[in-house]
């Protein structure tokens, strides 16, 4: 909107400009005066013009060194802004990768502990089984043995 205003004020500037300068000329020409009242006329609006014209470039070179300078200060702001942003978004990536690293490490030392602590129960259920497999093996033994042992009635 404002970039339209601008070109808009820029068009009516420039009409008015050579509007004046083309109704100066008529003007003149039209004029019922000696030549050399015509020559003096002519000079006369020529500074005249000469002089808004240098005027209205002054205002343009101002007006332009002030949109410059504030498009200057307004990007260097987006551009503080967005590294900071970027600054924080990094800093905040960093610290999720340590947290997730941190739980990758500690899930992966439970399920080690884990392991070995079934290794170990396996270990010591299979020793169990193996005296008690042994212990009835045993007992089994000395059972045939007394009953060989023992006089059969008949």
């Amino acid at each position: 909107m404002s970039n339209d205003n601008n070109m808009n004020t820029k068009d009516f500037l420039i009409g008015a400009l050579v509007g004046g300068l083309v109704g100066a000329a008529s003007a003149l020409l039209l004029a019922p005066k000696s030549g050399k009242e015509l020559r003096e006329d002519l000079n006369n609006q020529a500074l005249t013009a000469k002089e808004k014209t240098s005027g209205l470039t002054q205002t343009a070179l101002e007006k332009g060194t002030q949109y410059a300078s504030l498009a200057k200060e307004k990007s260097s702001t987006i551009a503080k802004t967005v590294s900071e942003q970027s600054s924080h978004l990094v800093g905040r990536v960093k610290e999720l990768t340590e947290n997730v690293r941190r739980d990758v490490e500690e899930l992966s030392q439970s399920a080690d502990d884990l392991t070995a602590d079934f290794e170990e129960a396996g270990i010591e259920i299979a020793n169990t089984v193996k005296k008690e497999v042994a212990e009835l093996h045993d007992a089994v033994k000395e059972e045939v043995a007394s009953e060989e042992a023992a006089p059969t009635r008949a």
